[in-house]
């Protein structure tokens, strides 16, 4: 039936719900412009005052310790976004990406000597609400589609030195089986009372750079760098 042949009786409660549901969606789209540009008045230091933490739990550190001397010629980060070592296309919005996981940071990273990463640690709390474990169950569905290795530690249940060694061994691959069955040791790059010294700096990166071989060499694995979000079109994308 036509809006215009229905009864009078009909028709202005249809248009007063109508009119109702525009002056909503208006006074909505103007709290939510009010709202950005009240954000965007507000002064970022004076707003948010900063105060430095630490970086890493107590279970993180006695992990991060635990890697370093298992493992010592590789090297060991922590807290790395997955926005910097994980490449995504751009067929969608990229910052639909970073919302969803790429903001999430990886709680250890073992890498080669050419900073490629090999191993993610991933530190667990034994009670953890649903939403973390959704968290980092997607954050591991990303980094083993990426060809990461994930293992998982409990706060608390750390391995010994011979068990972290015995696990992350057969994870390495080729990547480090020279250096684990040398037991070779990271370059000396500097002393408290010695900086680094450019040609030690130098032949480290080039060390690093042959260990990779020709995974190196191809520029597609290069990180992403740290003003890439000043160029990545922020538009949402499809969903």
């Amino acid at each position: 039936m036509d809006f215009l042949t229905l009864p009078s009786t009909w028709a202005l409660p249809a248009l007063i719900l109508l009119l109702l549901s525009w002056v909503t969606l208006r006074l909505r789209a103007r709290q939510r412009h009010q709202r950005h540009a009240a954000t965007e008045a507000l002064d970022t230091v004076a707003a948010w005052p900063p105060q430095a933490v630490r970086v890493l739990t107590v279970s993180e550190r006695q992990a991060y310790e635990l890697l370093r001397r298992a493992l010592p010629g590789f090297l060991v980060l922590a807290q790395v976004p997955l926005s910097r070592f994980i490449s995504v296309p751009r067929r969608h919005s990229y910052i639909d990406w970073v919302q969803r996981v790429g903001l999430l940071s990886a709680d250890l990273l073992l890498c080669d000597a050419g900073s490629r990463v090999l191993v993610v640690i991933d530190i667990r709390t034994p009670a953890e609400t649903p939403r973390a474990q959704r968290r980092h169950r997607r954050m591991q569905r990303v980094l083993q589609a990426a060809g990461v290795q994930v293992l998982t530690w409990y706060e608390g249940e750390l391995p010994t030195l011979p068990e972290a060694r015995m696990l992350l061994t057969p994870l390495l691959g080729g990547a480090g089986a020279g250096a684990l069955e040398s037991g070779s040791q990271p370059m000396p790059l500097a002393t408290p009372q010695r900086p680094p010294t450019p040609q030690a700096l130098a032949a480290a990166l080039a060390a690093g750079d042959a260990a990779a071989g020709q995974w190196a060499a191809d520029e597609s694995n290069e990180p992403v760098p740290s003003a890439f979000f000043e160029d990545a079109e922020l538009a949402p994308g499809p969903r």
